[in-house]
């Protein structure tokens, strides 16, 4: 993909498993960004043939780099986007980095519980915003604690009754004795533009936007 007369583009992408995944995206559409998945302390690489630059970012960050205007476009998981609500223009759904949002708890407290009596309840999770919309609009009052880490250890040490939590398989909760009990939301990475870019690099963005489109339908 060439330049438009000095323009560059910047991508903000997430550490981690949708890195690979992302990169693997790209790589179809000819931005080769293979350099980023073996230098995992450069945080910045150029493709100044293509006009491109990448920055690599934790993946909570991406939605903040992009509305701010530091990146023009990035890649962003659904869980992100929804529990920050940030700004942005949202033109496809790339559909990498598949997970589920679920709530769970001990195995042993399912037997005897049941979900459609509840009303208040604690639950640890990263994602607070999330988890209060989804308990509110059952009617369920619920007790938050923020967590950023280790989020099976809440219930079995006693901080919290359930967690929210994102699963890809559900081993990790089985390993710590803990039951999915329901899910809230299927979760994939979207593409995410700057509101701004859209008038001021409106051919670069379209182009790349179309490309990944094109990519993500031939590869489902």
């Amino acid at each position: 993909m060439k330049g438009t007369k000095g323009q560059t583009l910047t991508i903000a992408l997430p550490k981690g498993r949708i890195l690979k995944e992302a990169a693997g995206l790209f790589n179809s559409v000819g931005v080769n960004i293979s350099s980023a998945l073996k230098d995992h302390r450069r945080l910045i690489f150029e493709k100044k043939k293509q006009g491109l630059r990448f920055m690599i970012l934790r993946s909570q960050d991406v939605p903040t780099y992009v509305e701010y205007g530091a990146a023009d476009m990035g890649v962003a998981g659904s869980d992100v986007l929804a529990e920050e609500k940030k700004d942005l223009y949202e033109p496809l759904d790339l559909g990498i980095g598949y997970c589920r949002m679920v709530v769970a708890e001990p195995g042993e407290m399912l037997k005897k519980d049941n979900p459609r009596h509840w009303t208040h309840i604690r639950v640890a999770t990263k994602y607070p915003n999330i988890t209060l919309r989804h308990f509110l609009e059952k009617g369920i009052q619920v007790e938050l604690i923020k967590l950023y880490g280790s989020i099976e250890l809440a219930p079995l040490l006693g901080l919290s009754e359930r967690v929210v939590d994102l699963v890809q398989t559900g081993e990790t909760l089985k390993k710590n004795g803990l039951v999915e009990v329901e899910t809230i939301m299927d979760v994939t990475s979207r593409l995410v533009v700057n509101r701004a870019s859209l008038k001021t690099k409106p051919t670069r963005v379209k182009q790349m936007v179309e490309r990944l489109s094109k990519a993500v339908s031939e590869s489902s």
